[in-house]
């Protein structure tokens, strides 16, 4: 046999082991992987500072209504991007509003379901907000840090869930509500037809604002007798 009959032998058995990919260490390589999709939501709007201007000239009266008021660097508000009208007490000075009731009440109306959330605060109520969203910080409101013209505040990406109050606690905090709103100058008549302007738009629908607020015709009633 001549001496470059070997290496040609040699050669032959590694295209042979490469095609059958019968040889230990010399395999297909590995199939890969299909590419991940990533879905991603889109980034909530920023919000218009004139809204947190708005929310400061509307919380600062009632807050210093309170049977116990609290000083306002303790006082927090957070924006959720959430198109469904709703607000909710979280305790200890933490609220919560969506960008649906910024956007779709009028101050009077804004003033009546935040006169409600700040009675069931001052009551002592346990708290019934809960968020499902991200960067909980980024659309916090501490009512004592709004400076007119301010940069705009980027609303918490996710939605706003409570659950529904006892019918109890709804009327002690109808009822305190009504008492905070006199004396920071307004009247019964706010709350009223704030509760109206919500029956009148859904807000019972879709965990809105009388889902988790509920028995509402009865508290317009109560309301109406005081």
């Amino acid at each position: 046999m001549s001496q470059w009959m070997l290496p040609v032998q040699r050669v032959a058995a590694l295209l042979l082991c490469l095609l059958t990919a019968g040889c230990a260490g010399v395999g297909s390589a590995p199939p890969r992987e299909p590419p991940r999709t990533t879905e991603t939501q889109p980034a909530p709007r920023a919000l218009d500072p004139q809204q947190a201007e708005r929310l400061r000239r509307i919380m600062v009266p009632l807050i210093g209504a309170m049977d116990h008021p609290r000083p306002l660097n303790q006082v927090r508000v957070g924006i959720m991007d959430d198109p469904r009208v709703n607000a909710a007490s979280a305790g200890g000075g933490e609220f919560y509003v969506t960008t649906g009731l910024l956007q779709k009440a009028t101050d009077e109306q804004l003033r009546g379901v935040l006169a409600h959330e700040i009675a069931h605060d001052d009551l002592g109520h346990v708290a019934k907000a809960q968020t499902l969203g991200a960067g909980l910080g980024i659309g916090m409101i501490i009512l004592d840090q709004i400076i007119p013209g301010s940069g705009r505040i980027t609303p918490v990406a996710g939605a706003l869930i409570a659950r529904s109050y006892s019918r109890q606690d709804e009327s002690e905090a109808d009822r305190h509500g009504v008492e905070i709103l006199r004396r920071a100058g307004s009247s019964k008549d706010v709350m009223i037809n704030t509760l109206t302007w919500l029956m009148q738009t859904g807000g019972d629908s879709g965990g809105g604002f009388l889902a988790t607020h509920p028995g509402t015709q009865e508290r317009i009633d109560a309301l109406r007798k005081l």
